[in-house]
């Protein structure tokens, strides 16, 4: 029995492991090329690792001189930053009250499931109306535009997955603590929300991630630095006759690290949530 558990846990170690590999090479892979010189590059046999070391395209891309790739780079990475910021707070703020009124009513379920249906059209299906809607508001390329753009993508998604944690919170809970005297608003805050923590750390890093990588509307609806975010300056950096592969494999670096940032700080959330939700007695 004790072999078997061994075995077991070697075969464990090695799929996580294995499985690691295949996330994390492609990572390194472009750190390697973000660090290697042109002519490593395209050199054959291909160099697995960098003949010199070149740390110059970060610096290229983190500087702010004007009409420079960094300029327009550290300009898109604010935008991205700010929209992705305001329509996940937004959305969190939309999904906590929505989700948690779907879950004790599920009369009204109906209304969520027309709502998520939206996700079955495509993109460009709502590129005509979303325009219309941003040109009469006068808020085309605009950081505050786009983030009501991505609201309406992340608020579905993010409410469905509020419903689905609230669903397994116990309602007693809820009625023991409204029968003690507290109100519905002290109850959502001091009982209901602690316990559903965890669920809206992984909403706002769901939605934070599905708005920093989103491209199409971002492209769409920016026509200068004013509100163009990393997707749209990044493939600007692939779409030149000339394309430095270095550069945009720095850019891709650079655009990985806020991702990185937030799921760690949501990570530290879902374990606050995990410990500190509860009712004490």
């Amino acid at each position: 029995m004790e072999h078997r558990s061994r075995l077991a846990s070697i075969l464990i170690h090695t799929a996580a492991l294995l499985f690691a590999a295949v996330i994390l090479a492609p990572i390194f892979w472009l750190f390697v090329m973000s660090i290697s010189p042109a002519a490593d590059l395209v050199a054959k046999p291909l160099r697995w690792w960098p003949s010199t070391v070149d740390f110059s395209r970060y610096a290229t891309l983190l500087s702010t001189i004007p009409n420079s790739a960094g300029a327009a780079f550290t300009a898109s990475l604010v935008n991205s930053i700010l929209v992705a910021g305001m329509a996940t707070i937004a959305a969190i703020a939309l999904a906590v009250p929505a989700g948690w009124a779907v879950s004790r009513t599920p009369s009204i379920g109906w209304s969520l499931s027309l709502v998520i249906a939206t996700y079955m059209l495509p993109p460009v299906a709502l590129a005509v109306p979303l325009y219309m809607a941003l040109a009469a508001l006068g808020l085309l390329n605009s950081v505050f535009g786009l983030a009501l753009v991505y609201l309406s993508i992340l608020a579905p998604f993010t409410t469905w997955l509020m419903k689905s944690g609230f669903d397994g919170i116990p309602r007693e809970i809820e009625q023991a603590a409204m029968m003690d005297g507290a109100s519905l608003f002290a109850t959502l805050r001091i009982v209901t929300l602690p316990l559903a923590m965890p669920i809206v750390a992984t909403s706002a890093l769901f939605a934070f991630l599905l708005a920093w990588d989103e491209f199409f509307y971002a492209l769409l609806f920016t026509s200068d630095q004013r509100a163009r975010t990393l997707t749209v300056t990044i493939a600007d950096l692939a779409g030149g006759r000339v394309s430095d592969y270095g550069l945009i494999a720095t850019a891709g670096v650079l655009a990985a690290l806020p991702p990185v940032l937030v799921g760690l700080l949501m990570q530290r959330a879902l374990i606050s949530g995990l410990t500190s939700g509860g009712v004490k007695g």
